[in-house]
């Protein structure tokens, strides 16, 4: 099963270094916005699952999720996605690999075995019982997985995509907000530029 894992993980990278070049935005952006996805469909589901319930459960679900966002607001939604990116491109150019590549393998593994193993069953009873639940549960399962595969990867040294070099072409007067001097005019930019 290793082998397998090291297979996906080399075809994540891959991928995202391929995003990389097209987007400029990296594996740990994917990633962050995977999470945001997953929150998204978590708090879907507990919104969705204890409905059909007595009271006293879904008082408990709604605490245990307005603990979670306190929670996720206090550590996770703290830290900007531009603080990830610099600590991994300080680790890529110190020339170090990810230590989540050997370090996450076994709940990389562990979280593959799961989309796999449950694909099947979740999808006969998603057709036969019609259960929303259990969809979204089995897709917390897949986005946890991509998830992890994408913390693993390594990015690239910083650069900016080709759409942004694109659409600098195209539409010569947009220049990013981090590029531009603010005491100097956008048309000198761009001549300069050209």
């Amino acid at each position: 099963m290793n082998y397998i894992d090291l297979f996906i993980l080399d075809g994540f990278e891959s991928a995202c270094r391929a995003f990389q070049k097209l987007t400029g935005r990296t594996n740990v952006w994917l990633a962050v916005q995977f999470t945001n996805l997953s929150i998204i469909v978590y708090f879907v589901w507990a919104g969705i699952y204890p409905w059909n319930t007595v009271f006293i459960p879904r008082i408990a679900v709604v605490l245990f999720c307005a603990g979670l966002l306190y929670g996720l607001t206090q550590t996770l939604f703290k830290v900007p996605v531009e603080a990830y990116e610099a600590a991994a491109y300080r680790r890529v150019a110190k020339g170090f690999r990810n230590p989540r590549r050997v370090r996450d393998s076994l709940l990389r593994i562990s979280f593959l075995t799961l989309a796999i193993v449950l694909g099947y069953p979740i999808i006969f009873v998603y057709v036969n019982l019609h259960s929303t639940a259990a969809l979204l549960s089995y897709s917390l399962i897949v986005l946890t997985t991509v998830v992890l595969y994408l913390l693993a990867c390594d990015p690239l040294p910083p650069c900016t995509g080709k759409v942004s070099e694109w659409v600098l072409r195209v539409v010569p007067g947009r220049m990013p907000e981090l590029d531009r001097d603010p005491h100097t005019p956008a048309r000198s930019i761009t001549r300069r530029a050209a």
